[in-house]
């Protein structure tokens, strides 16, 4: 309960962001997809823990949890509500990574959270673009070697990035 006390109106809208962004993002389903309740429970609980100490596990975990459900979901195809719960997703993120800037008592700049919504706005315009792509491609023959080309690919954005921030970071 001190932890409530002694934070801030803005740092209190972020915890909310991180304790219900991934419970939506679950529930975003249709009704007759939903999910068991004690699977809700359960990302009910590592959303409570993720929101009270963001930088621990328990973010990897529920935010996983949400994944691995809508992954299982999608045996009968890409469905377009898959949208709003990677929005979701990225909303509760973008919230953790502003909680662990530092102690309840530091504030969160404007200047701080502006480039972390531009960011994360930034990266919100992959999801509906991903989703198109995928329902373009749902029900297709799988091309020979496409795993492997993904891997490549996968490789060489992460060698880009990483080249791209220690650049960055030698340049400040």
């Amino acid at each position: 309960m001190n932890l409530l006390l002694n934070e801030s109106r803005p740092r209190l809208v972020l915890r909310a962001v991180v304790l219900v962004g991934p419970v939506l993002a679950l529930l975003v389903a249709r009704p007759a997809d939903l999910p068991h309740g004690w699977f809700v429970a359960l990302t009910v609980v590592l959303s409570l823990g993720f929101a009270a100490m963001p930088e621990s596990p328990l973010g990897t975990g529920c935010l996983g949890l949400v994944v691995f459900w809508w992954a299982l979901d999608t045996a009968d195809g890409v469905r377009v509500e898959a949208i709003p719960a990677a929005l979701l997703l990225l909303a509760t993120h973008v919230a953790a990574v502003l909680l662990s800037y530092g102690p309840t008592s530091l504030p969160i700049g404007a200047a701080l959270l502006t480039r972390w919504v531009r960011r994360g706005l930034g990266v919100a315009v992959a999801a509906p673009l991903v989703w198109l792509v995928a329902a373009l491609v749902d029900d297709q023959p799988e091309p020979p070697g496409i795993w492997i080309s993904g891997l490549a690919c996968a490789v060489v954005v992460c060698i880009v990035a990483a080249t791209a921030v220690t650049m960055r970071e030698a340049d400040a």
